[in-house]
């Protein structure tokens, strides 16, 4: 008894210590971000770079320069780092993800830096498949901010904005922990992204390619083709994933004339799996060509390794082989990667790697969330998809009434109505919108957005409630004119789509066949817009975003000209069953009819909007989309430990 009381005052200096350090870590984070956070630009300074893009794009490169040598980084220690530089529209995080554990199985050290985070800034640097943790990040941090603020007096008080103070951040984060291999994912772009610093790359890859950021990159396929291809570096070999003539064109041209050694990836069904059976860690259809892509990087990055003189090989340029493939009509002749043995090491890194927040269900008592940060209409139509046939497959297994709820948001200078009209698809029960802030009542940190007012978030909201109503509508009145559905009973289990559970089988009627994207043909007409775009429609929504004019005003008038006459056909609103929420939470919080535990708060639930016949059932499956950082914002209310 004796001992135990002479050893109590030891032990309560313990704790005290712990509980001490633990504080000291969490204020340097806090202080970390919160400093952070200052770097980024304000919705003014947004607008005016929108108008000048042309003009000062060009000095970005040689800016993220002078900042790598204030930070202490030159151009060679980039360059040690045997970077793999990936850009693209859609999957650029998913395939190097998949280049990573790729890599990391054959026993190297990996770093990846990636954007944007989900949940916490530390997220977008990783060390062998895992984030940078609390302490580090806060380290590193300061190491990188003290030398470039001691320094900043001499250059005119110039600091680096967010993602650029990002990059710095992560090569130096690279640097120090002395890994073997890293895999750098573009930004925004590629040739005036601020990771375009990188001049020697191993190698180079282009993901599917889209309309997104027109405001910056350019509203056209050709123009966003040329940006994406801007990382291509002189006999550095690149490979790019199938992609729309116009695109391929842009791409095949800029490769030529920067001197980089250009192949299309060998699709999966042509790689020699040696009987092995492939499964993707990262579900979706689009995700085999995102894995066939990292593959091809991964290969050519073990070779380029094994023999780094860069000397032209008698086999093809940088130890690429090639194969000769058949150029269709119009199609610009590219070599094809040659068919190459999947390795064990291949196999296995593709299965285990992780992704969160595309494609991703988290299972819960009588709940299902499924999150997937699609943003474009092709990412768009996989995740309709991708949530028609999981969710189905979860419905068959539940007895009783299972109702279908998405949580919609979309941001930037992208058009809502194009986003939606798949969407609509689903046969939603009910529809939540709300702004990407996690909390109505307090802030937080790592999802702190200054480039963006609270207001004009909550008017995209309403606005993309409308735009939802009009297309629904529309949608809904066709529908039930062609099937001539006369019974309103009927004519509501229709709409809902969900009987007993059971997905109705309209959902399948715009289904898209995948096998043409995986091949390589895209789903866009010529002139780059998608299908059923309209060139006056897209070009209005993108011009108002480059001249600096309203975004809103804009795609306000784009969702109105491509709906018209819905109500007409239509008029009862109350069909579709939708609110405009001020936060996640809660939005969140009416989804789930309170059944998420993690989401509590003083509020009380009021679902006295919702009718009686979809409260209370057997199972709430919810889709969260549209936008990355909305699912990140989900996350972090539902999945706490996510980091862990």
């Amino acid at each position: 008894m004796n001992n135990m009381v002479r050893s109590f005052p030891k032990l309560a200096a313990n704790v005290s210590n712990d509980i001490s350090k633990k504080y000291e870590v969490w204020w340097r984070i806090q202080e970390a971000v919160k400093m952070l956070n200052t770097l980024q630009s304000n919705a003014q300074t947004i607008q005016k770079i929108r108008k000048e893009r042309d003009s000062l794009s060009h000095l970005n490169i040689p800016n993220m320069v002078k900042y790598a040598e204030r930070a202490g980084i030159t151009l060679d220690d980039i360059d040690s780092l045997n970077v793999i530089h990936v850009s693209g529209t859609k999957g650029k995080g998913s395939t190097c993800a998949f280049t990573e554990s790729i890599l990391r199985q054959y026993g190297y050290s990996t770093g990846f830096f990636s954007s944007p985070h989900l949940v916490e800034v530390r997220e977008r640097f990783r060390i062998n498949g895992t984030p940078l943790s609390r302490e580090k990040f806060a380290h590193y941090f300061w190491d990188v901010y003290h030398k470039l603020e001691a320094s900043k007096q001499q250059h005119n008080g110039a600091m680096p904005a967010y993602f650029a103070f990002c990059t710095i951040m992560a090569f130096h984060v690279f640097l120090q922990e002395k890994i073997d291999v890293a895999i750098v994912e573009v930004g925004i772009g590629g040739q005036y992204d601020s990771t375009n610093l990188i001049q020697k790359p191993v190698v180079c890859g282009v993901t599917s390619l889209g309309l997104d950021h027109t405001s910056i990159l350019g509203n056209t396929i050709e123009q966003i083709a040329w940006h994406k291809a801007g990382i291509f570096k002189p006999g550095v070999p690149a490979f790019t994933a199938p992609q729309v003539s116009p695109a391929l064109q842009v791409i095949k041209e800029r490769a030529e004339e920067i001197g980089s050694p250009l192949h299309k990836i060998t699709t999966l069904q042509d790689l020699d799996l040696q009987g092995r059976k492939l499964e993707l860690g990262i579900e979706g259809t689009m995700q085999r060509v995102n894995a066939a892509l990292a593959m091809q990087l991964s290969k050519t990055w073990l070779e380029e390794r094994g023999d780094n003189s860069r000397k032209e090989d008698k086999r093809g340029q940088n130890g690429v082989h090639s194969s000769t493939p058949e150029a269709g009509d119009g199609v610009p002749f590219i070599p094809k990667g040659e068919k190459f043995a999947v390795t064990e090491e291949m196999c296995q890194g593709l299965a285990m790697c992780r992704w969160a927040g595309r494609n991703q269900s988290i299972k819960k008592h009588r709940l299902t969330y499924y999150l997937d940060g699609a943003h474009t209409l092709e990412s768009i139509e996989q995740c309709v998809e991708w949530f028609q046939s999981v969710s189905a497959q979860e419905a068959e297994t539940i007895r009783g009434k299972v109702v279908k709820v998405i949580i919609f948001n979309t941001t930037g200078d992208r058009d809502p109505s194009i986003l939606i009209s798949p969407l609509t698809e689903c046969q939603f029960d009910l529809v939540a919108f709300c702004p990407n802030i996690a909390f109505s009542n307090r802030n937080t940190l790592d999802l702190t957005n200054n480039t963006v007012t609270t207001e004009s978030q909550h008017s995209r909201c309403l606005l993309n409630k409308e735009c939802w109503t009009k297309v629904h509508l529309s949608r809904t009145a066709s529908a039930a004119l062609s099937d001539d559905v006369t019974d309103h009973s009927s004519k509501r289990a229709f709409q809902n789509g969900n009987v007993n559970g059971q997905t109705n089988e309209s959902n399948k009627r715009f289904k898209k066949d995948q096998s043409d994207v995986l091949s390589g043909a895209v789903n866009q007409n010529s002139s780059g817009l998608p299908n059923g775009v309209s060139r006056d429609h897209e070009d209005s929504l993108s011009e108002s975003v480059i001249n600096g004019k309203s975004d809103e005003t804009s795609i306000h008038k784009s969702c109105e000209q491509s709906n018209c006459d819905s109500q007409s056909k239509l008029p009862n609103e109350a069909d579709v069953l939708s609110e405009v929420f001020p936060s996640i939470y809660d939005a969140v919080k009416w989804a789930t009819q309170g059944r998420e535990p993690l989401v509590d708060d003083d509020h009380k639930l009021d679902l006295n909007q919702i009718p009686e016949d979809l409260r209370d059932p057997a199972h709430i499956q919810i889709l969260i989309t549209g936008s990355l950082h909305l699912v990140g914002g989900v996350l972090r209310a539902v999945s706490p430990d996510y980091n862990s």
